[in-house]
């Protein structure tokens, strides 16, 4: 009977133990973070492209969509600084959209992993015009 009571509490240290939040780490690649940045900025209207490298131009030319193109992340101890590259489309209000997609990546982030952001940085690389238009 001895025996039998020193099973049952060791089986309910065993169980109080499990009880305990201890469900171990989630982290997020910076790839998943990206990704949903370059998603939120693209939704932006007057957004005319994301800026670049040479790797996504090749992998965009056979036919591959990269949709973390223009953004770098910063997610350390301090929290997530976010910086997005793009440019507008000509006759867009760039204070306009550049707050616009502010605030569409913060609340995309949040809502997709519970992260508030720091900060939102925007970097306006340009003015696109339109390619159909002659000139004259």
């Amino acid at each position: 009977m001895i025996r039998m009571a020193e099973q049952t509490t060791s089986s309910r240290e065993a169980a109080a133990g499990a009880g305990k939040d201890n469900y171990g780490k989630v982290e997020l690649a910076p790839e998943v973070l990206e990704v949903i940045v370059g998603i939120a900025t693209a939704e932006v209207e007057g957004v005319a492209d994301m800026r670049g490298n040479f790797a996504s131009g090749v992998a965009e030319k056979f036919g591959r969509t990269v949709h973390g193109k223009g953004v770098k992340i910063d997610y350390n101890e301090d929290g997530l600084f976010i910086d997005v590259y793009c440019s507008v489309g000509y006759g867009s209000t760039v204070p306009a959209v550049a707050r616009e997609i502010q605030q569409n990546v913060r609340q995309s982030v949040f809502n997709m992993t519970a992260i508030e952001p720091e900060e939102v940085n925007v970097h306006i690389t340009g003015i696109q015009f339109d390619q159909s238009e002659e000139r004259t």
